[in-house]
C-alpha cells in the first residue's frame, strides 16, 4: 500500500456553514485522510452567519455542534495566531484571520469557497495551497478512493433525522456545489 501523508487543512468558516460539506469534510477527518484546523473566529463566524440566515436554529444547538467538532478533533482548534493578522494582505481583510491560522498551524491547504480572496501568488510564500470544497473531494478521491467513499458511506448512516437515501445525499452535495459528487458516489 502507498503511504500519503495525512495534510494539514484549515477549513474556513463558509465550508463548515453548511452542515452537509462540513459533515462530509469531517467523515474524511475523522477516517484521517487529513487533519481539520480552525479557530474560535471561525467558530463564530459561521455560527453568527448560520443564526442569522436561519432564525428557526438556537444558538445553543449551534454551540453543541461547535463542542462536538471540537471533542471530536481536540487538536483542531489554533491558537496564537492573532498576531499574525495586522502583518497579512489579501483582497478581503475580513480572511486575514484565516491565513493567519493557517500560518500558525503549517496548513497545507484552506479550504473555502472564496478562493478569489486568498490569491495563489500571496500564498506561496507560506507554502499554503487553496482549494474549494469541490476541488478537495477530486483531490482526496485521487489519492485514496476508498476512504472517501467510506466518508460518504459513514455520513449517509448517520443521518437518521430524516434519514436519506444514497441518491438524495448525492443530490443535497450537488446542491451545495460539490459537482463531482455524483462522479464519485453516483
Amino acid at each position: 500500500m502507498i503511504y500519503f501523508p495525512r495534510l494539514t487543512i484549515v477549513l474556513d468558516a463558509n465550508v463548515i456553514y453548511p452542515a452537509p460539506i462540513r459533515d462530509l469534510l469531517l467523515n474524511l477527518a475523522d477516517l484521517d485522510i487529513f487533519s481539520p484546523k480552525w479557530s474560535e473566529l471561525i467558530q463564530d463566524e459561521w455560527t453568527r452567519n448560520l443564526l442569522k440566515n436561519r432564525p428557526d436554529l438556537s444558538k445553543a444547538k449551534l454551540l453543541r455542534t461547535v463542542n462536538m467538532m471540537n471533542a471530536a478533533f481536540p487538536d483542531a482548534e489554533v491558537y496564537g495566531f492573532e498576531e499574525l493578522i495586522d502583518e497579512l494582505e489579501l483582497p478581503d481583510s475580513n480572511d486575514r484571520h484565516v491565513l493567519a491560522v493557517g500560518i500558525a498551524c503549517k496548513a497545507d491547504a484552506i479550504i473555502t469557497f472564496n478562493k478569489k480572496d486568498f490569491p495563489n501568488r500571496y500564498l506561496d510564500q507560506f507554502n499554503i495551497e487553496v482549494y474549494d470544497p469541490d476541488e478537495l473531494l477530486a483531490l482526496l478521491n485521487s489519492l485514496n478512493p476508498s476512504i472517501v467513499r467510506k466518508a460518504f458511506e459513514n455520513q449517509l448512516d448517520s443521518l437518521k433525522n430524516p434519514p436519506m437515501t444514497k441518491v438524495e445525499l448525492i443530490e443535497v452535495l450537488l446542491n451545495c456545489n460539490l459537482k463531482t459528487a455524483m462522479k464519485i458516489f453516483g
